[in-house]
């Protein structure tokens, strides 16, 4: 399979293996094989593994198709479209439905159900998470952009990777939060012993999260949260770090007879505003995520 991709401005002057390793998403091991096998040209010279990377120029790579991979096609009824144009999509996920297939996950996918609702995505990426430039939890409802054209997702990549892009969720932590307004700042990294849990944890990647309190309620505090880093379930760990994990979150320390009485079946968190450059026009693309039924109606339960 071949692909045509430009170099975005800010992998250029990277040698050519640490740069193709950002720009798809692979292993630098899987990166310098294809440079040694002659696989990829730049500007009409076969690249090597020591040649640097300079923006602009074209990219033609030819990556072998994955022997027994069928792509999947998983149809998501109330998957929301909240933006689109060639270059990318912009979808309300629901909570239920993973960014792409991993270790682990067997239920529907935000790739799957685009592929079955005919929408082309970025062939850019590895093949199970082609055009994902970042991912939202399955436990996660919200607005999630995924990349169509080959452009998009070599600058939304980097937008997302430069902290470029405003992330801004909707979030109810158990008991009263203080201050009203705060900041937390600290490393996120595996939690000892646990393969998909994570932790505020020494050496850790730096991980930074502000929050502003919207309305206090009995027993849980909703609060406006803003990423200024993106890592994995970096807001349930650190409002569960400072005490306040989030209603619903079991898995970091909520209160499971509480989430029973919510009818809460997962974390009550939510993307409710993306903005970033769109990658062609270089002007805003800002989106709202209206509010999901279960987490509105637990606020409601709790205002009463």
């Amino acid at each position: 399979m071949s692909r045509l991709l430009p170099v975005p401005e800010g992998l250029a002057g990277l040698r050519a293996d640490v740069g193709l390793s950002r720009l798809l998403g692979l292993s630098r091991a899987k990166t310098g094989a294809l440079l040694e096998s002659g696989a990829v040209i730049q500007d009409g010279e076969t690249l090597k593994k020591s040649d640097q990377l300079a923006a602009g120029n074209l990219l033609e790579i030819d990556i072998p198709e994955p022997t027994g991979y069928v792509p999947e096609v998983t149809r998501v009824d109330n998957l929301g479209i909240l933006y689109a144009d060639d270059d990318l999509v912009v979808v309300d996920k629901p909570a239920g439905v993973a960014a792409h297939t991993g270790p682990g996950w067997e239920g529907p996918t935000v790739v799957g159900a685009l592929r079955a609702a005919g929408i082309r995505v970025s062939t850019s990426g590895p093949v199970e998470r082609e055009g994902i430039v970042h991912r939202l939890d399955a436990g996660t409802s919200g607005a999630m952009v995924v990349a169509k054209s080959e452009l998009a997702y070599g600058k939304l990549k980097n937008e997302f990777r430069y902290h470029r892009v405003e992330k801004i969720y909707t979030a109810l932590a158990t008991g009263k939060v203080k201050p009203p307004v705060g900041t937390i700042d600290a490393p996120i990294g595996r939690a000892p012993g646990r393969e998909f849990k994570m932790a505020v944890v020494s050496g850790g990647k730096p991980a930074v999260t502000h929050y502003d309190i919207i309305e206090e309620l009995p027993g849980a505090t909703l609060l406006k949260v803003q990423l200024e880093t993106g890592r994995t379930h970096q807001i349930r760990v650190h409002l569960a770090a400072i005490g306040h994990p989030l209603v619903g979150d079991t898995e970091y320390g909520a209160d499971r007879k509480t989430a029973a009485r919510l009818g809460l079946e997962r974390q009550w968190l939510h993307a409710s505003r993306l903005a970033f450059k769109h990658p062609r026009t270089g002007l805003e693309v800002a989106v709202q995520a209206p509010l999901p039924a279960d987490l509105a109606t637990a606020v409601e339960l709790l205002r009463q």
